[in-house]
């Protein structure tokens, strides 16, 4: 048998063993195996998990330890010593822990749900697993639609957790230390007292082919924890024996996004903004840094600069960074709220934006609210502070694009040159970067009824790009076509397609969201198969049609989505939420705030 070092690379993926790793020595009745079905360089870097892992180890006699994906060599390694998957803590087998939870992240990491359960010798459907195996949960943006995972998952948490996870953690290890408590029993238990899981196996769906005829005969609530000032917030994370990445310091500023992007998803999934005091962001900043040594951090949200607090928090952040030597990175950055101070602790190395779409027309189609003045007082605000590389993200197949919005990108990238060239203060050429992605109608947006885009149509906007930037001195680049229409039908699939999914794994598929490990052909395979009709599950839906995802409640209402969808047809834009309530749902639930504390009433 071969030697672990000799056949398997960088080992260290899968033995924890990191700075900050918490007590796993203590006396523990109820044990949590935190899941990322992604490589431990992904995994590491995903804020969920850190936080709830820290969360569940603060619980007296909780014991909570990870794992991520293993590679194939690895995989290789486990079977041929006849071991099973193992948690980096103890390298207790997965299949001896109390709950194993997967985060679902992304829908491209599916296929690596199986993959970890076989490896870990845990049956992959529910109906097959007794009481001697662990409860699988999922949680994360995915579990607002669980349905193309139903019979795969015991339950599904959806929301934010640091707060219902701690009392069904109580709850479950006063169940387990008083009564031998009975797996089904402890599931109708959640289901009946917590809106915000969801257990698939006690509520039946009915579909007609692929199209979905009755949802489940439930209700489920997204979670949403009210306050970042007082909500559970670990003040340290792990240091990784490796690169990974994110290798720095992270800190979240707020949750929510108020400029209501009509097809982003998390925009309308994280909602309402809650936002930390500067003096908290600070003292977390301050405590991550301290804790861990990094000497680089990262404040993050899903529009940074659009943090009210941000210039308060760097006024401080700045004089401590500097005296520390520490490095800031502020991602996620709009074109619209973007100031030149804040580039300050930046290194001059690129600036990354996110036009969306080349023209006016179909940038308040989408409802981005900023303008061409905005896009180009910015660059030269930035150009001036010395930054010679700009990144551009385009998305193409947008509801009702055009090819002269495709051209418009072009133009766009031409017109930006000219700029730097005008107000350039470094020496150094520009290095423009355009970038495209191909435009996915997810639940929950108000495009959820739109189609995903016709495979000719996108690749002649991509060849277009391709040779207009070639001759232009513009570095262009656009994703796979057949992995983002898997990911459409993953997003908008429903229960037809769970039998596909696991059938695409056993061909092969693994490792979905690396593009050197995806191949359609394992996908295309199944579905056809399984009879599975994806042209209909990412074709365009009727305003009236049922939804798989129907039954979850985000606290956004589906007649503000769709009369969004109708403001976008007519090319009407919607406000930020910072500057008015525009009647979403969320207000009556006393989530909105306005500018003085006070809960907005629609």
């Amino acid at each position: 048998m071969t030697k672990l070092t000799d056949s398997v690379a960088k080992p260290y993926r899968y033995f924890g063993g990191e700075y900050n790793t918490p007590d796993m020595t203590k006396p523990a009745d109820v044990r949590f195996c935190m899941c990322v079905a992604d490589s431990y360089e992904v995994g590491m870097s995903n804020l969920g998990v850190r936080i709830l892992y820290y969360l569940f180890n603060s619980i007296d006699k909780v014991i909570c330890e990870r794992c991520y994906a293993p590679f194939a060599d690895y995989e290789q390694y486990l079977k041929e010593h006849c071991l099973p998957l193992c948690s980096l803590e103890t390298q207790t087998p997965l299949s001896e822990f109390d709950f194993v939870g997967f985060s679902m992240g992304y829908e491209m990491c599916y296929s690596n749900v199986f993959y970890m359960l076989e490896l870990a010798g845990i049956p992959v459907c529910a109906e097959d697993r007794d009481d001697s195996y662990p409860f699988i949960v999922g949680g994360g943006p995915c579990t607002v639609n669980p349905e193309p995972m139903y019979k795969y998952f015991d339950f599904f948490f959806i929301g934010e957790g640091e707060t219902p996870w701690k009392q069904i953690i109580e709850d479950y290890k006063l169940q387990k230390t008083q009564c031998n408590v009975k797996k089904n029993d402890f599931l109708r238990y959640v289901d009946k007292h917590y809106d915000c899981i969801y257990v698939p196996g006690l509520h039946p769906a009915v579909y007609d082919g692929d199209r979905v005829v009755k949802i489940p005969e439930t209700r489920a609530w997204r979670n949403i924890e009210p306050d970042m000032n007082t909500v559970f917030t670990p003040q340290t994370q792990l240091v990784p024996s490796m690169e990974i990445v994110h290798d720095r310091a992270v800190a979240e500023l707020f949750r929510g996004c108020a400029n209501g992007c009509r097809f982003c998803q998390a925009g309308f999934i994280y909602r309402p903004v809650r936002e930390r005091s500067p003096d908290n962001a600070f003292e977390l900043c301050k405590n991550l840094l301290e804790s861990t040594g990094y000497d680089e951090l990262s404040l993050n949200s899903l529009s940074t600069s659009d943090y009210s607090g941000l210039q308060a928090l760097l006024d401080k952040l700045y004089p401590y960074a500097e005296a520390h030597h520490v490095q800031l990175n502020l991602p996620s950055l709009r074109l619209d709220s973007f100031k030149g101070q804040m580039a300050k602790g930046n290194r001059k190395s690129s600036l990354t934006f996110a036009p969306e779409a080349g023209t006016q027309r179909l940038r308040d189609v989408i409802n981005k609210n900023i303008t061409e003045e905005n896009i180009f007082d910015t660059l030269a605000e930035a150009f001036q502070q010395g930054y010679s590389s700009v990144k551009l993200y385009f998305m193409l197949g947008l509801p009702t694009e055009t090819m002269e919005d495709v051209e418009g990108i072009y133009s766009l990238a031409c017109r930006v040159k000219a700029l730097y060239k005008k107000t350039r203060t470094s020496a150094k050429p520009l290095r423009l970067y355009v970038s495209t992605s191909t435009f996915i109608p997810k639940p929950f947006t108000p495009f959820q009824w739109c189609a995903f885009v016709d495979r000719d149509d996108v690749t002649a906007k991509q060849k277009y790009l391709m040779d207009s930037c070639k001759k232009s001195g513009i570095e262009f680049s656009y994703n796979d076509y057949d992995s983002s229409l898997m990911e459409a039908v993953l997003a908008r699939g429903g229960r037809s397609v769970a039998d596909a999914l696991y059938l695409a794994y056993k061909d092969g598929a693994r490792f979905d969201a690396w593009g050197e490990h995806f191949d359609f052909e394992h996908y295309r395979k199944a579905f056809e198969a399984c009879g599975t009709d994806i042209g209909q599950i990412v074709g365009a839906k009727d305003l009236r049609e049922v939804l798989p995802w129907d039954f979850v409640d985000i606290g956004v209402s589906k007649t503000y989505l769709e009369n969004e969808y109708n403001k976008a047809m007519c090319g009407t834009t919607t406000p930020s939420c910072n500057k008015r309530c525009n009647g979403c749902g969320l207000a009556k639930y006393g989530y909105c705030k306005d500018s003085h504390g006070n809960t907005k009433i629609n």
